[in-house]
């Protein structure tokens, strides 16, 4: 089964850890990955259910994980914690993400060959029992495929300019976007001069 919030074998163990913490919370776990390096870092990334996520939020939720992954203590080596929303180019990481996001653009990765390929762009249509559908064009016609969500290996939403503008009506409507904290746009009118 394809777990596109945690990938590999750490990456669940520590999602198993901080689950229950960010959900006490009021929050949902979109998605953890342990990246390596020098310095690994570790990436969360936390939403309110129905969505959205601010700074503030993202700090109580880091300090709340740095308490439990201490306690816990999954990584054995230095790394940061980095504590973030999925932002607008989201990945798509549970079956409800493909319904919820329905009508935007996404790439999506089999993890697998299907009909010769890996590799899918197109326009979410939705959910059926268990599968992801997307609209594609194929040999100039557009068509719908289904995908079952269990041979998925990544997704995410293409940055378009509707995908953006949904983003800002949806925070403006839900009260997370003030423009009363922008600045006004000054014009000068003056006069040319010969």
């Amino acid at each position: 089964m394809a777990d596109l919030i945690a990938k590999t074998a750490m990456d669940r163990k520590i999602a198993e850890i901080i689950t229950p913490v960010i959900e006490d919370m009021g929050f949902e776990l979109v998605r953890v990955r342990l990246m390596g390096g020098d310095h690994k870092t570790l990436q969360v990334m936390a939403e309110r259910s129905g969505g959205g996520i601010d700074v503030d939020e993202c700090a109580q939720i880091s300090n709340a994980l740095s308490a439990v992954l201490d306690v816990e203590d999954p990584i054995t080596d230095a790394y940061s914690l980095e504590v973030s929303s999925p932002g607008i180019d989201r990945p798509l990481t549970r079956l409800k993400d493909f319904d919820d996001y329905q009508g935007y653009e996404a790439k999506v990765e089999t993890a697998e060959l299907i009909d010769g390929r890996k590799r899918w762009r197109g326009v979410l249509a939705g959910v059926e029992d268990d599968e992801v559908l997307i609209n594609i064009s194929q040999d100039g016609e557009d068509v719908t495929v289904g995908l079952k969500y269990d041979w998925l290996a990544d997704a995410k939403l293409v940055l378009t300019d509707e995908l953006i503008k949904a983003m800002l009506k949806a925070r403006k409507e839900a009260g997370a976007l003030d423009e009363t904290q922008f600045d006004e746009i000054e014009t000068e009118t003056g006069s040319e001069e010969d």
